[in-house]
């Protein structure tokens, strides 16, 4: 008979996860010994940037990403990181190591109490096997659930010596037949809906069209842009976008919508009715409070997600697959000549005591990055000035924590380029929020990932002081982070690292990192500070 180990490396084959994102703990050693020669193992010094990896990975390569825990305290470790994956919509599957099934009970060291629990509310599902016969199955559940829409991480709770044990035959073959499982999930709009919505549109004195990250990851890109051509609807990107969902050079684009009530409402002025598209409705903070929507102005929701339906404040929405809806409004439009893509250049100020402007700094790594780049921001008080100078136009390529915590953007930045690897990474990043996982540039040494790291150094939480303006907070402390050194940092990392003090210098640091395949570069950027305005 075999054991459960080996059931469930087949089933981790059969869905095609031979790479396992993992920071190993003693509860986790039955698993890896004798790490099978067709799995890779991609090793983060903590559980945050292990989580991290994978959700880029995950997100970079349209896979489901595995990952592997130390029971209870691992776990603990990489919430935030799980939080962001499940906002982002990752499919991800997370084991965890625990303690050998003798000593539940007594709760020995190592053992993780309520494992189904501690990982809520940010997973689709949380689970230990009641039976060591049970694992592989629960497995192959888990990837199933991951990958159902919403797509999000579930957790399995392991114990040790689950492993070592023994399935029959027919256990294992049905554990098999369970992961050679495939389904399809693509829910049509009825045909009375979608000409229903075609009507509102054309009944429109003035509509809009708001798109939001599922409309890149569903793939809707194509439709949504047939459709606005087709409508001639003026397109908004939804409020903190993670992903960009239409191309930034169109004319028919107006940019991303503040990400508060009443400033969104005021955008939005002026249109009577607001087609929404894999977005949220909306993601607001801060709170600044006023109307939804514009006096008069109806809106319609389109989203596979009935959750985000029902929470919607206002409008009416249609839950089905956005890239099969949009496909069918479309139909419904004649056909029009393609819009021209305009080109709406920079200006960019001069170097200001040594630090470029925020814009400039943005400008000159757009320059010097190649057009398929796949972009990772994590320097949150620079995200308009990065869409301005990066004009991204084409899906998958941008990603963005959508979670709104710190730590996403360097480890995603990994993973990514080793989901993509036929892609140039470039991730742009803040001196502070480096910071939350800068333990991923060891990795991407380690294992010679080709990331380009730009880190903009202005030496303080600049978006936290926008906030502390915003919340008439000023005088708070801890918003100035003096004396980090990321260049130092991360030589002792094993990245080769530069300090770039001029555009120029700039634009050629990047075009010569994303040139090559040889391992990780950062460059360091002295920035000043532009806090954002809603």
């Amino acid at each position: 008979m075999r054991t459960v180990r080996e059931s469930a490396l087949d089933v981790l084959r059969t869905r095609g996860m031979t790479t396992v994102f993992g920071n190993p703990g003693s509860t986790e050693l039955p698993f890896l010994k004798r790490f099978p020669d067709d799995f890779r193992y991609v090793l983060g010094l903590q559980e945050a940037v292990v989580v991290g990896m994978a959700d880029g990975y995950a997100l970079a390569s349209g896979t489901t990403a595995l990952v592997n825990l130390h029971t209870g305290p691992g776990t603990g470790n990489a919430m935030g990181a799980i939080l962001n994956a499940r906002a982002n919509r990752t499919p991800m599957v997370v084991t965890a190591g625990q303690q050998v099934r003798a000593m539940l009970t007594m709760e020995a060291l190592l053992a993780n109490p309520q494992p189904a629990q501690l990982p809520q509310p940010a997973v689709k599902w949380a689970y230990e096997p009641p039976r060591p016969a049970d694992v592989p199955p629960a497995l192959a559940r888990a990837v199933q659930l991951a990958e159902t829409p919403p797509h999000g991480p579930v957790y399995l709770s392991l114990p040790m010596d689950d492993f070592g044990a023994t399935v029959t035959e027919e256990e294992d073959q049905a554990a098999q037949a369970t992961a050679a499982r495939r389904v399809e999930h693509a829910t049509a709009p009825l045909p009375e809906t979608v000409r229903a919505l075609a009507g509102r549109v054309e009944r429109a004195r003035s509509a809009v069209l708001v798109v939001g990250d599922d409309v890149d990851a569903s793939g809707a890109w194509e439709s949504v842009v047939r459709l606005a051509e087709r409508a001639g609807l003026p397109v908004w990107s939804a409020p903190a976008s993670a992903r960009v969902s239409f191309p930034h050079g169109h004319p028919l684009y107006r940019g991303e919508l503040p990400p508060a009530i009443g400033p969104l409402s005021r955008a939005l002025d002026g249109h009577d009715l607001v087609v929404v598209v894999g977005a949220q409705v909306f993601r607001y903070y801060p709170y600044v409070p006023g109307r939804y929507l514009p006096e008069g102005a109806e809106l319609v929701l389109v989203t596979r997600d009935p959750e985000e339906a029902a929470k919607a404040p206002v409008g009416d929405a249609v839950v089905a697959d956005p890239a099969a809806t949009v496909q069918a409004l479309a139909a419904h439009f004649p056909d029009r000549e393609p819009y021209p893509a305009t080109d709406r250049s920079v200006c960019a100020p001069q170097t200001v005591d040594g630090a470029l402007p925020p814009g400039t700094a943005l400008a000159a790594v757009a320059e010097g990055a190649p057009a398929e780049t796949l972009w990772v921001n994590e320097s949150p008080s620079n995200v308009p000035q990065f869409h301005e100078a990066a004009r991204i136009s084409t899906p998958g390529s941008y990603l963005f924590s959508a979670g709104g915590g710190l730590g996403f953007g360097a480890a995603a930045a990994v993973g990514a380029q080793l989901g993509a690897p036929h892609r140039p990474v470039v991730a742009v990043l803040g001196d502070g929020s480096v910071h939350y996982a800068v333990q991923a540039l060891w990795t991407a040494a380690a294992y010679h990932v080709p990331v380009t790291f730009v880190v903009l150094s202005n030496a303080r939480y600049a978006i936290l002081q926008w906030f502390a303006q915003l919340e008439h907070a000023q005088g708070a402390p801890g918003l100035d982070i003096p004396g980090l050194d990321i260049a130092a940092i991360a030589t002792g990392y094993g990245v080769r690292s530069f300090r770039a003090e001029g555009a120029g210098e700039l634009t050629k640091l990047v075009r010569d990192a994303t040139g090559q395949h040889e391992g990780p570069v950062l460059i360091d950027v002295p920035v000043t500070t532009e806090l954002p305005s809603l």
